[in-house]
């Protein structure tokens, strides 16, 4: 097992072992413990009582949080005729049909969020096995197979970020930057926590939500307790 580094070390020391803190507390504390020389991504990370392995219990959506990620997220549109011009002019970085189908096929993948418009679901079902493992196939629950392309485009830009439970019931996404003052990730934090427990599957049976834990890209977690508001 890999020894953790020191500035990990030294960060775990200002948690205290086997205790709950409260939202505020927490990300102050998660705060403290981004020691790296880049701005690191404060994620959650929740544990969820669903199993997954149910098509009823699964727990996957896309939320806008209110004050974004503190990444500008490159989206890519599979799109024809009047929708290209529309998909531009809300902001999109590469838009196209075929050509970017057969671009993809060749390797390349620098987007972070694919939409489509429905009409091209055709051609980009081809893309599944490339598409598919990154994350990146466009999906109609997520909001990224529509013919609304100015909302679903504008949306992703201004801070949406999707949730899905992996394969052991946890869900991990970012809810900001280190250096997002602190009232900003308890509001995006509240965001999300406020929809994944919205989003309850009816499957699910027992305790729903089972830990939060906040953590920087570098640092260690800080357990917070089950409460969906701040002190």
């Amino acid at each position: 097992m890999a020894k953790a580094g020191k500035k990990y070390q030294e960060a775990a020391k200002l948690i205290e072992e086997g205790k709950l803190y409260g939202l505020s507390e927490a990300v102050d504390l998660v705060k403290k413990t981004a020691t790296a020389k880049f701005d690191e991504t404060i994620e959650l990370h929740v544990r969820l009582g669903v199993d997954p392995k149910y098509a009823d219990q699964q727990v996957r959506g896309a939320v806008v949080l209110p004050h974004g990620t503190g990444k500008t997220k490159r989206v890519l549109v599979f799109a024809k005729g009047d929708k290209v011009s529309e998909a531009e002019a809300a902001g999109a970085d590469f838009v196209g049909s075929d050509e970017l189908v057969a671009k993809i096929q060749g390797g390349w993948c620098d987007f972070d969020v694919a939409v489509a418009t429905p009409n091209m679901m055709g051609a980009v079902g081809k893309l599944g096995k490339i598409l598919g493992p990154r994350g990146l196939m466009p999906n109609p629950k997520l909001g990224t197979v529509t013919m609304d392309l100015e909302k679903a485009i504008k949306a992703i830009k201004a801070g949406q970020v999707e949730y899905r439970t992996d394969k052991a019931g946890n869900v991990h996404c970012p809810i900001g930057k280190a250096s997002f003052d602190s009232q900003k990730l308890v509001e995006n934090y509240r965001m999300l926590v406020d929809t994944l427990i919205k989003a309850k599957p009816a499957g699910a049976k027992g305790q729903y939500i089972k830990s939060l834990t906040l953590a920087a890209t570098m640092g260690p977690g800080v357990p917070v307790q089950l409460a969906t508001k701040p002190e």
